[in-house]
């Protein structure tokens, strides 16, 4: 058998996904294993998106062309892909203007139609499934392989059970050959979880949060509000990614944090990678 190159940590919103993801990293490293981690938002992400958007051929044409000032900045960050051309934005001055800066946002990969959304995210999963097999290290990613694919599906856009199950089969195939290996962080009480989250991330984050999932895909279609809407929510998409997780056909494991207990927590990490580093 192959040795895994690929380590996804998944989980809801303060379940401790990016602590997980960063003890498996450390145990890794302590056992002298080769790996990246790559954590929500990271911008130069090899398998997602961040801070990038798409325009098709005709439209990046039109963008040039109407913003005759920016057109070396903007085409100098271009990048050809799936029928157009992805744009960093993060690769771009500040001092863009606003009306500039919204065109962009608008065609933000994560605010694209989801089917064109689930193609350019499939295309670069194979980009980097094709780099990662003749790599020594294992990569670690945090949450883009089921909670991104979730979010913009069921609570942006209020699509839920085969389409979403489907689409994250599709990702698993591609990475077969990496030997993944998916760790689920899983939480009792989902409100407890998510509420020790917000106490302790800022109001700004709440806020979005609360937006994000109340008014929008499947918050708007279940009439969610506020807090209680959001958990309303939140245990729908834990419903659809424990689905999701017992379909998957690959090496997982699910890692209970509902006590938040450093030592004994670390402990079940480093027995759930003793094969990898027996191997390693």
């Amino acid at each position: 058998m192959e040795r895994t190159k690929l380590i996804l940590v998944e989980g809801l919103p303060g379940s401790g996904k990016s602590t997980t993801a960063q003890l498996i990293h450390d145990i890794l490293l302590e056992n002298d294993i080769e790996t990246q981690l790559f954590l929500e938002g990271n911008l130069n992400h090899p398998a997602d998106y961040d801070g990038v958007s798409y325009f098709s051929k005709e439209e990046y044409t039109d963008l040039l062309r109407g913003n005759g000032d920016f057109k070396t900045a903007l085409a100098g960050t271009g990048e050809e892909r799936k029928n157009g051309y992805i744009i960093s934005r993060f690769k771009l001055s500040s001092e863009l203007p606003d009306s500039l800066k919204k065109v962009l946002y608008d065609h933000d990969i994560y605010e694209l139609p989801l089917d064109i959304h689930i193609e350019l995210i499939t295309e670069k999963w194979q980009e980097f499934c094709r780099k990662a097999l003749h790599e020594e290290k294992i990569y670690i990613f945090e949450c883009c392989f089921i909670q991104n694919p979730v979010t913009i599906g069921m609570v942006k856009y209020g699509v839920k059970d085969d389409p979403m199950i489907r689409y994250i089969e599709r990702l698993a195939k591609i990475i077969e050959p990496l030997e993944p290996l998916l760790f689920y962080v899983d939480q009792k009480d989902v409100s407890k979880s998510f509420t020790k989250a917000a106490g302790e991330r800022p109001e700004d984050w709440f806020n979005g949060f609360v937006q994000y999932y109340t008014q929008q895909g499947f918050g708007r279609e279940i009439g969610a509000d506020g807090l209680e809407g959001t958990l309303k929510v939140l245990q729908a998409r834990k419903s659809l990614e424990s689905v999701i997780y017992s379909k998957l056909q690959m090496k997982k494991t699910r890692l209970d944090n509902s006590q938040f207990e450093m030592a004994s927590y670390r402990q079940d990490i480093l027995n759930q990678l003793e094969i990898i580093i027996k191997n390693g």
